[in-house]
């Protein structure tokens, strides 16, 4: 296979430049802080996904309507997400209309104006985001999950809490903001049908700053909780383990095991727990590994009076897996590396794949992944199949 078009450099202005480049007529751009939720103490917990709303409603140069208007008007796509390790404010547009989507999404990280009256307003927005997600129990549980694993302040959720988003006022949003925001801090990543030397030219616009941001320190942990609630049917659980880290020897390893164990319908725990035993409707594993903290999750969702058998099933097929063949294991690196090539389909996942290793060290290591998945060892993944603890989430109906 042809070696894809890759290049990475380290700007006098501090940024770091990531290109692919793509024959196809698409281009994704993204500029991304690298500060997000886990930099974040108790009492700000939620600030950076409230900057991410508000950089939307207004800039210097745009207003509300003109910064999705000049994105949707030439068919393209306009998003951001917060994360724990960035913020990433994104877009995809036909490749001609590349110099307008690389100064969008410098333009949001410039030039927001923090309007009172439009962050009064969107304070009230995610206050309804966090009852969304309260209200959806299976999103719920996947959240109170990490508030078992973890100690506070990592373990609060990224969108933050009612009490917090009620009470950051303007000035600490701002001040937050402007102790952050600077070219140092920032990835300026481009995939698809663009020059290298006119991605530089873009990067080179932001202007030189430099601030430093503050580690806050990640502190695991096991916890249990089952909690009830009226208005549901359905049992919802989630068993949770701490994983090798994206910067550990096993973290290939981490991926496999969770590929075995709960991805797709193939899966060990699809196979014993829905269509062997009819426990389930939906079964799955999730794997959420990062510099700093790695877990492996599995959710399902079942009748109240199984949910220890449940549990009882999923530790047991975690042990079995010590025992995998040999076969299964190089099947299991076949898959992987099989769901990689497909990704690359789409550029804007690409980017935010390529956001993810230069994060864990540097975004090279993805063009790595089929060589370095080929490298481990059935013994290095049976290692992780002895389980040091877990932790147990459940939400069940209260009838």
């Amino acid at each position: 296979m042809k070696e894809p078009e890759f290049y990475r450099k380290k700007l006098d202005n501090g940024i770091t430049v990531i290109f692919e480049k793509r024959a196809l007529p698409v281009v994704a751009v993204s500029s991304s802080v690298k500060f997000g939720a886990q930099y974040e103490t108790s009492d700000i917990k939620g600030i950076s996904h409230f900057i991410e709303h508000l950089v939307f409603k207004g800039t210097k140069k745009r207003n509300v309507f003109e910064i999705s208007k000049d994105v949707e008007s030439k068919g393209g796509i306009i998003n951001a997400f917060t994360g724990e390790e960035i913020t990433c404010f994104w877009n995809k547009l036909p490749s001609k209309y590349f110099e307008l989507g690389a100064d969008i999404s410098r333009d949001v990280v410039l030039n927001p104006l923090f309007d009172k009256d439009a962050l009064e307003r969107e304070r009230k927005v995610i206050l309804e985001e966090i009852k969304m997600y309260r209200d959806n129990p299976a999103t719920y549980v996947l959240e109170k999950i990490k508030e078992m694993l973890y100690k506070s302040p990592f373990n609060m959720p990224i969108i933050g809490t009612s009490e917090n988003v009620s009470r950051i006022q303007r000035k600490t949003i701002k001040d937050l903001f402007e102790s952050v925001y600077s070219s140092n801090n920032v990835l300026f990543c481009v995939v698809g049908d663009a020059e290298w030397e006119d991605v530089l030219e873009e990067a080179k616009k932001f202007p030189k700053s430099r601030k430093k941001i503050r580690e806050v320190p990640i502190f695991k942990k096991n916890g249990e909780i089952i909690e009830k609630r009226k208005g549901i049917d359905q049992a919802h659980e989630v068993i949770g383990f701490h994983m090798p880290l994206l910067t550990g020897r096993d973290r290939y390893a981490a991926e496999i095991f969770d590929s075995i164990l709960g991805m797709g319908m193939s899966s060990r725990l699809f196979q014993e727990v829905r269509e062997k035993r009819g426990l389930c409707y939906a079964i799955k594993s999730l794997l959420e590994q990062s510099r700093d903290y790695s877990y492996g999750v599995v959710y399902s969702g079942t009748v109240k009076e199984k949910i220890n058998e449940v549990r009882d099933i999923v530790l047991k097929e975690i042990k079995k897996l010590g025992d995998l063949k040999q076969s299964d294991f190089e099947e299991s690196k076949e898959k992987l590396i099989g769901l990689r090539q497909i990704s690359k389909e789409k550029c804007d996942l690409t980017m935010i794949e390529l956001l993810q290793e230069e994060i864990g060290g540097n975004a090279r290591n993805y063009y790595q992944y089929e060589e370095e998945m080929k490298k481990v060892k059935l013994k290095d993944f049976k290692e992780l199949t002895k389980l040091k603890g877990y932790s147990f989430v459940a939400l069940v109906p209260d009838n």
